[in-house]
């Protein structure tokens, strides 16, 4: 048996990178995947190639969308059995340059985002004793890093909620864990100054960069009853990255 088999899993940002692989992944093991993402093109194609059974243009910062799209979805199935926090946007500067219009915008995703999502999905899951909730942190949340004040603050705050909702939950026969990736090659990181790249590799004592397909195997661990004992733990995917 396929390891998510009959599974309903929403992947938010899932149309491209990360989110896309996890999908493929998903996909592959059985689950019925629902895309989440702001890119409608990129996002129906993956419902057209039969990756995903469903895609919803979602702005997870807009908690008005996020239930709306969740109510859609009990109604078509009857439950969530996973949510990927997955989505997530950069907005870099340093502190002396960074815009309260740059610090807002990736709280409101990052951070409120994830919040809207579990807030809204979690309710559905109670009902069915029964859930597991994946969140997108990232090695930065736990070391920092320059010129990155808004998105390491939101992914800090992300591996808060996750301890918070691992206890708040774990009582519904919820698991709540978090993944935090290292440098990983995608598209946004393929775009970087080839210098940026080689320092990241440098970084890293397995000596290359992660693939989204590193990320995806770690989410597919988290969403299957291979973790069953695993809640509240933040897994660094990483390469064993040096801070």
């Amino acid at each position: 048996m396929k390891r998510l088999e009959n599974r309903i899993a929403i992947i938010t940002g899932g149309a491209q990178g990360i989110g896309k692989a996890t999908a493929i992944k998903f996909a592959s093991e059985g689950a019925s995947v629902i895309i989440w993402d702001v890119d409608q093109t990129k996002g129906e194609e993956l419902v057209n190639d039969g990756t995903a059974k469903k895609f919803q243009k979602v702005n997870v910062a807009d908690f008005n969308e996020v239930q709306e799209a969740v109510k859609q979805l009990i109604d078509e199935y009857g439950k969530i059995d996973v949510l990927v926090n997955n989505a997530g946007i950069l907005r870099d500067a340093t502190l002396a340059k960074m815009t309260p219009e740059q610090w807002q915008q990736v709280i409101d995703v990052n951070l409120t985002g994830v919040f809207n999502c579990t807030k809204s999905v979690s309710p559905y899951m109670i009902e069915k004793q029964y859930g597991k909730i994946i969140n997108a942190t990232s090695v930065v949340g736990i070391y920092g890093n320059f010129g990155q004040t808004n998105y390491v603050a939101t992914k800090a705050g992300v591996i808060g909620m996750t301890k918070v909702w691992a206890r708040e939950l774990g009582r519904k026969g919820i698991n709540v864990n978090a993944i935090a990736p290292g440098f990983i090659a995608t598209e946004m990181v393929a775009s970087m100054p080839e210098k940026v790249i080689t320092m990241m590799k440098e970084k890293t004592p397995l000596g290359r960069l992660g693939t989204p397909e590193d990320i995806a195997n770690a989410y597919l661990f988290l969403a299957n009853e291979e973790s069953s004992y695993v809640n509240g733990t933040v897994l660094s995917v990483d390469g064993g990255v040096i801070s």
